[in-house]
């Protein structure tokens, strides 16, 4: 799968200079007990190992409110069945925003938007397109409660996040799923990394769009 480089500044040049290593790097997805997905490597060299683990965060909105967050990386085998877990406390209707970077400047992204669906079909139709969820570097997608401020996301780092008045629900579902605890813990978005995208998920984008209805 071809990879689309989101460096620092520095970046390009340092990969480019060792091609031999670069190829080797980006074709690696183990380490460790953790597996990458096709859709993100971490930049050469290495600065953040992937590993397992979640840690406390916090959102801070326009008015200064400050809101919990969890931030998560789970390994890909697990992945997706995570997702769908932290799912549950949101409820039996959510709203959902489909992000996209297809054919867009650096760092730049579109969102697709979707009210008032109920979360099992919303399942449904995710299962017919985790491919896109979980190799597609370019997609994300946030689930969100209609009125309260509770929201998931699986974000195009493939990382999960969580934003709640209350954690302590999700970690539960976190721990249960083999994900640790681990304030110390750093994700690959803050250092050099790249991001694979292919046409063909491209286009499983835009269906999966189709399904959802989302504008």
């Amino acid at each position: 799968m071809p990879f689309s480089a989101q460096f620092s500044p520095t970046g390009d040049d340092r990969m480019a200079s060792e091609p031999a290593a670069l190829e080797a790097h980006l074709a690696r997805r183990r380490y460790g007990r953790f597996t990458l997905t096709e859709a993100i490597r971490p930049g050469w060299p290495l600065e953040v190992v992937p590993r397992a683990g979640y840690r406390h965060d916090s959102f801070v909105d326009s008015q200064a409110n400050r809101l919990p967050a969890l931030v998560a990386a789970v390994t890909s085998e697990n992945l997706f069945d995570t997702f769908l877990d932290l799912l549950q406390p949101i409820g039996d209707v959510c709203d959902v925003i489909l992000e996209t970077a297809h054919d867009r400047p650096r760092g730049d992204h579109v969102d697709l938007v979707r009210h008032g669906i109920e979360r099992t079909v919303l399942e449904s139709v995710l299962w017919d397109f985790d491919d896109v969820l979980l190799d597609d570097g370019c997609t994300g997608i946030a689930v969100m409660h209609p009125q309260l401020p509770l929201e998931v996301q699986f974000d195009a780092h493939k990382l999960l996040v969580v934003y709640a008045p209350e954690t302590a629900p999700f970690e539960r579902i976190l721990r249960a799923r083999g994900v640790p605890a681990d304030q110390s813990i750093r994700f690959l978005f803050q250092a050099e990394h790249v991001h694979a995208s292919h046409t063909r998920l491209a286009r499983r984008f835009e269906e999966l769009a189709n399904r959802l209805a989302a504008e």
